[in-house]
């Protein structure tokens, strides 16, 4: 599967964790998390149990601070390995409407800028046909982030959004 270790303190410091399966409850193991090494496999951690809440999505590397993964606070909570990260094709569509319903862009690369590149103001639903993507709620990849596997989103929310913004994408890839 892959391997992830969580540390309480910045700069791989304090008590530790190693997991190599998916949590959905981590806060036994740890009570903050403020740096991670993903030894293998692609990780999304999530900032509540039972995979709810703020995610954040991990490849291969060192993390030594929350910063480094765009975290809002040191809440990790749980945490599962993302399977599929092999696109063959790298596809997904984007529907300015609920439903799939509205202005329809077809995408197979990283987009820094929806608004520039296809000129969405707004992505309500989604069919991501191969691939695994996260979604940032802002460009050039910042912001809340949200993983996309293949399936049909019928409205943002589906992908765990509170609103319809889509400001940048990107494939997940193990490198």
């Amino acid at each position: 599967m892959g391997k992830i270790t969580f540390f309480e303190e910045k700069n791989f410091q304090g008590r530790c964790y190693n997991c190599s399966s998916d949590c959905a409850d981590l806060h036994t193991y740890f009570s903050r998390c403020n740096s991670i090494r993903v030894e293998s496999g692609v990780w999304v951690i999530y900032e509540r149990p039972n995979y709810k809440g703020f995610q954040y999505v991990l490849t291969p590397g060192e993390y030594a601070d929350s910063q480094k993964w765009m975290a809002f606070s040191d809440n990790v909570k749980s945490c599962r390995a993302v399977k599929n990260v092999y696109g063959s094709a790298w596809k997904l569509k984007l529907y300015e409407r609920p439903d799939f319903r509205g202005q329809m862009v077809e995408c197979s690369d990283d987009c820094p800028s929806v608004y520039d590149t296809y000129k969405l103001r707004e992505a309500y639903s989604c069919v991501v046909i191969d691939g695994t993507w996260v979604f940032y709620d802002l460009p050039n990849y910042k912001g809340h982030q949200y993983l996309l596997e293949r399936g049909e989103y019928r409205q943002h929310g589906d992908w765990g959004a509170s609103s319809p913004g889509v400001g940048s994408f990107r494939r997940v890839t193990e490198f």
